[in-house]
């Protein structure tokens, strides 16, 4: 089989903040909704990050490398966190730095052990992420990993680099991995973007920012949005910001979409978008500003309901 065909490299359009120091640990815990404690070089989770009434500066990709903690997400996501982090953080043995152009690409396989083979990495039954001599990579599933590459370090010679991160940003979004844009900061709780879902919130854990309000969600049961994958044919790339519902003869607003692709090969545009929780998964539903886009609700890779 050639190389060439079954990995293929994406340049990620992401951020990175990484938090060292004697106190990282510690100060981390009390910011983030996942339990640091369970995060090391073998092991990367999901965690969301806080204002104090509850709501998201970003929901991040957490892993530990070369002795520090790394927050892996959307530009806006780590702009606004490193900036909320730095603010605290002045009180604590900690350094936070915010790094806007790291080596990081996402990669597709249809042969996971070949890719790794390439990488010289090995992950473990149980492991999601694994250091290597070049970087670290973090496995999403049997076809996505995250590389973060050393500043000195290449991609190994027989990896297809592709220029549009399109196919990639699409898989992320099939797999109902949340991302926040700037007009999303501080919007939505947790629970509202299905970080529960994904393990990124630990209900057994100490107090953290925001918790209050996420213990509330879910014990009392005042969550009355969760994240749905919406999907349509489509002939070109559109951008809209409102989703709107079908009810009988009328049309009503039913939601934000929070992330969006178009994949011109397969003329399908992909979206994830925050509805009421209650909505049937054959409603019939739009694009706001483009109301001749139809889109329908595809099933999640997970379970909504409470572990």
């Amino acid at each position: 089989m050639n190389t060439m065909s079954h990995t293929r490299a994406f340049p990620l359009n992401q951020h990175l903040i990484s938090v060292s120091g004697q106190d990282q640990l510690s100060y981390l815990h009390g910011q983030l909704t996942q339990d640091l404690n369970l995060i090391n070089e073998q092991q990367f989770l999901w965690a969301g990050h806080c204002s104090p009434k509850g709501k998201l500066w970003g929901a991040f990709k957490l892993f530990k490398h070369q002795s520090k903690f790394y927050l892996l997400g959307s530009p806006a996501e780590c702009e606004a966190s490193s900036r909320e982090l730095k603010k605290y953080g002045v009180f604590a043995k900690v350094e936070i730095e915010l790094h806007e152009s790291p080596k990081l690409f996402g990669l597709l396989t249809n042969d996971f052990s070949a890719t790794c083979a390439q990488f010289e990495i090995s992950f473990s039954d149980e492991h999601n992420s694994c250091e290597f001599a070049g970087g670290i990579a973090l496995k999403l599933d049997e076809t996505r990993l995250v590389v973060l590459l050393n500043d000195n370090a290449e991609l190994p010679n027989g990896i297809s680099l592709e220029k549009d991160a399109t196919e990639f940003s699409e898989a992320a979004i099939l797999a109902g991995e949340p991302a926040l844009s700037s007009d999303y900061i501080e919007e939505f709780v947790p629970q509202m973007i299905n970080l529960q879902a994904i393990g990124g919130i630990s209900f057994k854990k100490g107090c953290y920012t925001g918790q209050e309000t996420v213990a509330r969600m879910r014990y009392l049961g005042k969550n009355k949005r969760a994240m749905y994958i919406v999907q349509g044919d489509a002939s070109q790339a559109i951008e809209d910001a409102d989703l709107e519902i079908q009810l009988e003869d009328n049309w009503r607003r039913a939601g934000k979409i929070i992330c969006q692709v178009f994949n011109a090969n397969s003329n399908t545009y992909s979206a994830l978008a925050v509805l009421p929780n209650d909505t049937q998964s054959d409603a019939t539903l739009r694009l706001k500003q483009s109301p001749e886009q139809l889109v329908s609700i595809q099933p999640l890779p997970y379970s909504l309901e409470d572990q």
